[in-house]
């Protein structure tokens, strides 16, 4: 159907539909715009939102990467930011694809629309001048015929009139015939009039309007086109970018069920992992000793002199456990913060003359109190040297425990080793490149490379003289960490022992006849102390008699204020029975019942190779120069 033949009366009509149309694609235009906003903005949000909890630098979120669980939430952080950097490309595509090409296309859609109403106005106003001659034509017509009817009936009168002269008749008669002239003129004007008029009107309503109308329709027809075209790219856009967006839920899929909460749950243990042996079992103290003493019916003078006895004499002779209890208290007050700073940067020489001056003991807490304190602490205090030190991060990773510190040193090695490839690789570019500019001097001069190399050079020899220093300290850490059979073969050793503890250290203790003596002899004494060394496990490194495996002289003067502390000052000898194991404290006896912890740096430490005993420094040290 075409609206130049059905619709050649609704001008008005199809005036008001186009401009509705082209309000239409207006309207289109901005749903389209406000969809690309929102995109923009959702993408932008969803931007801020990964940026919000992505993993922050040198803060502990670093951390977080070595679990599977967070490196998969990573994954889906980095895959929702491509997520919405394909909305970003939906806005993009409907901006480019849509927004502008129907703003430009409603401008031109307008101006045609403009051109053919305009061109069917003019027509209109053609057509309507041509009415108004023909009308004016008419009138004309219609005018002269009735004057020339008036004339023809004057001239009728005059001439049946007798009173009326000849002349006066002739003169009407002329009149008349003038009038008849002009009415068959205005006639003639009249018909060609009309006949122009209405070839116009033919042409008007059915070559002209027609023609501009199907200008309108085909014009209608395309904006109509244009359109779906638009919404069927608006679909398009969205589908483009779907293989992407699976791409990256199935990257968020994949990140998900590659979490391993095995692999987590080692990754607490790698990470946290101190190195140091459990505490061993605490001994066992026997205050029923006294009670065990057997009194025979023969020797009644023995009891009664026995119960003469001082209680303050036999006290100490009681308690053959007496220097592992000290032990203990010892053990169990060991310090619990990191040590401090030595009070001067650098310490003065040792010396080889032997001075021990007595510090005052620290007061120790009831044992109970004590064991009830160590079973109720939390899990990281169970290892007593789980210590940190305040301040600047050392460069060795003293502060850290065994374990920590051996993959710290470990990782500064495999940076070490990076960077002097990298430095190797560069010196074998620059090589390369001089021997080049040997070869063919127009391309450089070789002595230019020169001073490049020799800076190289100095990088690798100082990189491989600080890897040559981590690897000392590895090694060192490596050497002080027990091994698991060993760990093992103490534990069978201890169980062994044990058992024997409690018989070996009675029989000191008595008599051939079964009663308790109070009196030692030379040689009972001397078996007391060797039993009393072999009454405690080896394998527990913290409660049994430990060996001296070195001295120390102090280097300042270390006030011992906290629990597990001793007091030092400045000069004194003292026996080495445990070595810093990476928390900056040395274990140290003075005698045989004061002993405890003194920070590494307050001291200067040699380690003998063969002490059995707490033997005197003046005997086994021989102070390095």
């Amino acid at each position: 159907m075409s609206w130049g033949t059905e619709l050649w009366d609704q001008f008005d009509n199809l005036e008001k539909h186009t401009q509705w149309g082209i309000e239409y694609v207006d309207k289109y235009t901005k749903f389209v715009k406000e969809r690309s906003e929102i995109e923009i903005s959702y993408a932008k949000q969803i931007r801020n939102l990964s940026k919000k909890y992505q993993p922050k630098k040198n803060s502990k979120e670093e951390e977080e990467s070595k679990y599977t669980f967070c490196r998969a939430f990573l994954t889906s952080l980095n895959e929702l930011n491509d997520y919405a950097g394909q909305h970003e490309v939906i806005a993009e595509n409907l901006t480019s694809q849509i927004i502008t090409d129907l703003t430009r296309y409603l401008q031109e859609l307008k101006a045609e629309r403009k051109s053919h109403f305009h061109d069917g106005r003019k027509a209109q106003q053609q057509l309507e001048s041509s009415w108004k001659q023909l009308e004016s034509c008419k009138k004309k017509f219609e005018r002269d015929c009735k004057e020339a009817d008036r004339a023809q009936q004057h001239f009728e009168r005059m001439d049946a009139d007798i009173n009326v002269t000849k002349a006066d008749v002739e003169k009407a008669r002329q009149q008349a015939q003038v009038r008849h002239q002009m009415a068959a003129d205005s006639k003639n004007d009249y018909h060609s009039y009309l006949q122009k008029f209405n070839q116009e009107q033919h042409e008007h309503y059915y070559t002209v309007i027609p023609n501009i109308f199907q200008n309108l329709q085909d014009m209608e027809e395309k904006r109509i086109e244009r359109l779906g075209v638009c919404m069927k790219t608006f679909a398009e856009v969205d589908r483009q970018v779907l293989p992407i967006v699976g791409k990256c839920l199935d990257g968020m899929t994949s990140a998900a069920e590659g979490i391993e909460p095995k692999t987590d749950s080692n990754q607490v243990v790698e990470s946290y992992k101190s190195g140091f042996e459990p505490p061993g079992d605490v001994e066992f103290e026997d205050y029923g000793q006294a009670m065990k003493r057997t009194v025979s019916e023969n020797s009644l003078s023995n009891s009664r002199e026995s119960k003469e006895k001082p209680a303050g004499k036999s006290k100490s002779k009681l308690w053959p456990f007496i220097k592992n209890k000290n032990k203990l208290m010892s053990l169990l007050t060991s310090p619990r913060q990191p040590p401090p700073a030595p009070p001067a940067s650098s310490p003065p020489l040792p010396s080889a003359v032997p001075n021990d001056p007595q510090s005052p003991k620290q007061p120790k807490e009831p044992l109970s109190h004590r064991l009830n304190d160590f079973m109720a602490s939390k899990p990281k205090m169970h290892c007593l040297r789980s210590l940190r030190r305040g301040g600047s991060v050392p460069e060795d990773f003293s502060h850290l425990p065994p374990e920590q510190r051996r993959k710290k040193l470990q990782g500064k090695i495999d940076e070490l080793k990076k960077d002097i490839q990298k430095e190797m690789d560069q010196r074998d570019a620059l090589t390369k490149m001089k021997d080049v500019y040997v070869k063919n001097p127009q391309m450089g001069d070789p002595a230019s490379v020169d001073p490049r190399l020799a800076e190289i050079a100095m990088n690798i020899e100082k990189l491989q003289s600080e890897e040559q220093k981590f690897e000392n300290w590895l090694a060192e850490v490596e050497e002080r960490m027990p091994s698991k059979s060993e760990t093992h073969r103490k534990s069978v050793i201890y169980e062994t022992q044990n058992s024997t503890v409690s018989n070996n250290c009675a029989q000191d203790r008595e008599s051939p006849d079964g009663s308790y003596t109070e009196e030692q002899s030379a040689e009972t004494q001397v078996k007391a102390v060797a039993n009393r060394t072999s009454c405690a496990p080896e394998s527990d490194d913290e409660f049994d008699e430990l060996e001296t495996i070195g001295t120390c002289k102090a280097l300042y003067t270390f006030e011992g204020q906290n629990e597990g502390t001793i007091s030092v000052t400045e000069g004194e000898l003292l026996y080495v029975i445990e070595e810093d194991k990476g928390d900056g404290w040395t274990r140290v006896r003075r005698n045989e019942e004061e002993e405890g912890y003194v920070p590494t740096s307050y001291i200067e430490v040699l380690l003998e190779t063969n002490a059995k005993g707490p033997n005197k420094p003046e005997n086994n040290v021989s102070w390095l120069i």
